[in-house]
């Protein structure tokens, strides 16, 4: 669980396939133990960025691996038509094998990526991304 004493903090919304909590600039997704992602199913999800970010907010997606679930990588290259204000994609994972996963899934993206080993990192990187735009 996050705190949510940031000031901008938006809101946290569970989702079958994960938590995701929403803030000012970023997106924090921690994926549910065993979930399998795919575009479809990661539909509400987008509709709720939709919903904070638009098409004009700038904002960064972070994903926070803390638990182990399977992602069909290919769903990076169809969200990202949903989301032209989509500044980066940072992951935060705490081991090897993860950490090499990130690195794979970087190729995927058209987005400045970033791996990270703890979510303070990412969220300070999500403040470099967002004054460069």
């Amino acid at each position: 669980m996050l705190p949510n004493n940031s000031n901008n903090f938006i809101r946290t919304h569970e989702l079958d396939i994960g938590s995701f909590h929403f803030h000012k600039n970023y997106l924090i997704s921690e994926m549910s133990e065993g979930a399998s992602v795919d575009y479809d199913k990661a539909t509400k999800l987008f509709l709720l960025a939709k919903e904070y970010y638009g098409t004009n907010i700038p904002f960064v997606y972070i994903t926070n691996r803390i638990n182990s679930y399977s992602f069909e990588p290919t769903t990076h290259f169809k969200s990202a038509k949903l989301f032209p204000n989509l500044k980066g994609y940072g992951v935060v994972t705490y081991d090897a094998i993860n950490n090499k996963i990130a690195a794979l899934e970087q190729s995927f993206l058209n987005v400045p990526t970033k791996i990270f080993d703890n979510l303070k990192d990412a969220i300070l990187w999500v403040d470099e991304l967002i004054m460069l735009d």
